[in-house]
């Protein structure tokens, strides 16, 4: 159902799986893939370091028959590419064309995570929250705005969720969690200091931790039970860590609509409370 990868987001989307060897081939496509499509396996398996095998297994791994077969399929990315809808924001660019481009930016950012979203994890984000006695979602800075859309998504559907914006109110917190709870880490980069601080004091406890971050292997992805990875582009009008806040807003949105559906009547009941609830504030 979902559109064939291209080879540069094949090898992204992978990446995290790869061994040591296969990133060093992921590295060297993704830096240089106007060389890749002029170099044999040999030439390219000799400037690695690496065995002709090794290239081809990749190649294999990565969906494709073979070290020709990715070629091809890069090639006709590289030499004719599809129009960046990332494009450069140009300053004669009028309203209209501006706008333009940040919503084609901001479509291919979901596009993008949308290829790479991981069925099981997302399922075992949905089983853990749900299971867990209390929820508390933890974002620094402009993840903390993601970290209180997801309070305000899930607090609908029943669960007992949390969320604080203070970095010490944040490790206390963190501090009284046990493993019959769940956080929720929130980090573009998976590398935020205050972030992995959080990390290592629910991890003592035994907490069950799920993180929403970028796609590329991070100490954050890499440590938590759960890692949802969002895909985005840097442009020169706007960094990708402002593009991934898109992302990571519809990912809560596909946590949320889940887990409304596995509560069933509970989530429902518990939505129509909330809903009474706040009938008063309207006119």
């Amino acid at each position: 159902m979902k559109k064939q990868q291209s080879v540069l987001m094949n090898v992204r989307t992978n990446y995290p799986r790869f061994s040591v060897t296969e990133r060093k081939i992921a590295d060297y496509i993704l830096k240089n893939p106007n060389k890749i499509i002029h170099s044999s396996i040999n030439q390219l398996a000799e400037d690695l370091d690496v065995a002709d095998s090794t290239v081809f297994r990749f190649c294999k791994r990565i969906g494709y028959k073979g070290y020709q077969a990715m070629k091809i399929a890069l090639a006709s990315e590289v030499v004719s590419p599809i129009k960046d809808i990332h494009e450069n924001v140009d300053e004669g660019d009028s309203f209209d064309t501006i706008a333009s481009k940040v919503f084609r930016a901001n479509i291919e950012t979901l596009e993008d995570t949308l290829q790479i979203v991981d069925e099981e994890q997302l399922q075992l984000a949905v089983d853990t929250i749900v299971s867990s006695k209390s929820v508390h979602v933890f974002g620094s800075g402009g993840s903390s705005i993601i970290a209180l859309d997801a309070y305000h998504k899930l607090v609908r559907t029943g669960v007992n969720v949390h969320t604080v914006t203070d970095t010490h109110f944040q490790l206390m917190a963190a501090s009284q969690l046990t493993e019959q709870d769940c956080a929720v880490l929130i980090s573009h980069s998976g590398s935020s200091k205050d972030i992995l601080h959080i990390l290592n004091v629910v991890k003592k406890n035994n907490v069950k931790t799920i993180a929403i971050t970028n796609f590329a292997k991070s100490t954050l992805s890499a440590a938590v039970h759960v890692p949802l990875y969002t895909s985005s582009k840097e442009t020169d009008f706007r960094s990708e860590a402002l593009s991934s806040r898109i992302a990571q807003l519809t990912l809560i949105d596909v946590l949320y609509v889940n887990i409304l559906l596995k509560k069933g009547e509970e989530g429902q009941a518990a939505l129509k409370k909330m809903r009474e609830a706040i009938l008063v504030k309207r006119i």
